[in-house]
């Protein structure tokens, strides 16, 4: 008798569980990498909200007496400043007064709201009479 030659290759069978987990295997990567695109468009608007704010705090290093109100809208993003007096418990005449000025930067990512809020103290602009030369 002739001995068997034995076949050699893949079956079917071992071709198709292969086929599989290289299946599994594309389908987790793409929802990985998918996952990282849509942060990494998040921290973007995020970023761009937070230079916003910014910019609009650097317009003014003083607020007058009767405070700070605005609202307005940018490439897509709604903002408001708004302004209220700072207690300190201190006074005097080269003690300038605070104002405590908040900023809502606003977008809508994915069908969601979304926002950031800064706040920080700034002086009271003081009249021209009382600067002191």
């Amino acid at each position: 008798m002739r001995a068997l030659k034995r076949q050699r290759g893949l079956t079917l069978l071992e071709l198709l569980v292969a086929f599989a987990i290289m299946a599994m295997s594309l389908g987790l990567l793409y929802r990985v990498m998918g996952g990282s695109v849509r942060s990494a468009g998040e921290m973007e608007r995020y970023q761009r909200a937070v230079v916003l704010a910014q910019s609009l705090l650097s317009l003014r290093d003083t607020v007058s007496d009767t405070g700070w109100q605005q609202v307005g809208e940018t490439s897509g993003y709604q903002w408001q400043i708004q302004s209220t007096p700072y207690a300190t418990g201190l006074s005097g005449p080269a003690i300038p007064a605070l104002h405590e000025v908040s900023i809502v930067i606003s977008w809508s990512e994915d069908r969601r709201q979304r926002s950031l809020e800064l706040t920080t103290l700034r002086p009271e602009r003081k009249p021209p009479s009382q600067v002191r030369r």
